[in-house]
């Protein structure tokens, strides 16, 4: 998900690695980021080895100590264990309040914006977000030691605190070791809205679509157009499963979210369009136009607030191209490559250069399987692909450097050469329509 929620977007061209999404969204095209979309544990500057330096008279001139990158910070002079007036907590933690606050303290589900310095017990600095450079983290997804002593603290508070490995980075490699000193100050507390009361199922006043999404009105908007399901949001929005589990919210992240309505799933591009600028509105959608049991994503039916903040109107795009009358197997005259690609042009191109495995190519295309049903087309979302040549699907990879410039062909690639089985992706043979725009 874009600025994207974790998860909710789809591939725009049948490549190897995962596309961000939500966009995501909503996890969403997670696209998005990095300006941050799912804050993390807190990042490492890393230390690398220097060159010996050369042998002199003076045995103390020989260390084998690697000199720290990065802006080092003097370190407390408490740095090496904490002092007899630190408090502990029963996992091991130990901290010590250095300048106290009065706002709230973050919860489970909050994230925050912090500054703080980190160091090793022998004074180097490996981690820093300065002063007036906040970052976003959400509690539950930093370092275990950091989601516990962040609920201790308050906004506005800075506190010393002495992380066991424990509980930081447990020996992973290329990550500090042992025992991290924190000087922490939340800056601010972005409360994750609180589970809805009706979150298990949709309550006796919500309405339903055709299609099976519930939803109700939260609160009216201020505008008067509806999007289209082509058109550009900008949403705020927080998703829960039905047992009261927030998975992804914008609002903790302190950044709405911008995507394609045809880029999300299905019960956002249907659910979406009723709404009004200013709008916030309640939505059950059921499993089958949610994530419909792809592994890795929520499951079952979701629970989404969302406030719609803007619209942005995009053209028409075309209707869907006409599932072809041979998709179900190659024809006769279809020509057929040592690896089992068959391939047919429909349309000569212009061009007389081909692309290699090392171009970026540039295509509009429609996918099948071989029962007819569409899976991707970059026909209906009028927005042409590109990529490396190089990482995409093997019959891709493979077929694309037949072609030239202008030239459509349909390809029937074989599941060796398409996604291999692969979970949530499109299974057996898959048929291609592709028209080659450009390449480099």
């Amino acid at each position: 998900m874009l600025d994207n929620p974790a998860g909710l977007a789809v591939e725009s061209a049948p490549v190897k690695r995962t596309v961000v999404p939500w966009f995501s969204a909503l996890w969403l095209v997670h696209a998005v980021a990095c300006t941050q979309t799912t804050p993390e544990a807190p990042a490492k500057t890393e230390v690398k080895a220097e060159t010996k330096a050369p042998e002199t008279a003076t045995p103390e001139a020989k260390t084998d100590k690697p000199k720290p990158r990065g802006k080092q910070v003097p370190p407390p002079e408490d740095v090496a264990a904490p002092p007899a007036d630190a408090q502990r907590t029963d996992s091991g933690i130990a901290y010590r309040v250095i300048t106290p606050g009065t706002g709230p303290s973050p919860k489970l589900n909050d994230s925050v914006k912090i500054e703080y310095t980190g160091w090793t017990t022998d004074g180097t600095t490996v981690e820093l977000a300065e002063e007036g450079k906040p970052r976003t983290v959400a509690v539950a997804k930093a370092l275990p030691g950091w989601t516990e002593a962040l609920q201790l603290m308050h906004q506005g508070e800075t506190t010393r605190l002495w992380i066991p490995e424990a509980l930081a980075y447990k020996g992973a490699k290329g990550r500090p070791a042992g025992t991290i000193v924190y000087d922490m100050k939340v800056v601010e507390v972005l409360a994750a809205p609180e589970v809805p009361a009706d979150v298990a199922a949709p309550p006796a006043d919500a309405k339903k679509t055709a299609e099976g999404v519930a939803y109700k009105q939260l609160a009216p908007g201020t505008g008067n157009e509806h999007p289209r399901e082509w058109d550009k949001v900008t949403v705020h929005y927080s998703g829960w499963t039905t047992d009261g589990k927030m998975f992804d919210s914008s609002v903790t992240r302190g950044k709405p979210a911008s995507f394609n309505l045809k880029q999300v799933i299905p019960g956002w591009t249907k659910g979406i369009p009723m709404m009004v600028a200013g709008e916030k509105m309640r939505f059950w959608i059921p499993k089958e136009l949610a994530y419909d049991g792809k592994p890795g994503k929520p499951a079952g039916m979701l629970v989404f607030d969302v406030e719609l903040q803007s619209i942005e109107k995009l053209p028409e795009p075309p209707p869907p191209p006409e599932t072809p009358k041979d998709v179900a197997a190659p024809p006769t005259d279809a020509q057929k490559t040592a690896s089992g690609l068959a391939y047919k042009v429909l349309k000569k191109g212009t061009g007389t250069d081909h692309p290699t495995a090392a171009s970026n190519v540039k295509v509009h295309y429609s996918g099948w399987t071989t029962d007819g049903k569409m899976f991707d087309s970059s026909v209906t979302r009028n927005s042409p692909a590109q990529f490396p040549l190089g990482n995409v699907i093997k019959g891709w990879t493979e077929g694309l450097q037949l072609m030239v410039v202008g030239e459509k062909t349909r390809f029937w690639i074989p599941e060796a050469l398409a996604y291999q089985g692969k979970p949530g992706k499109p299974a057996g043979m898959l048929v291609f329509d592709v028209e080659l725009l450009e390449f480099k």
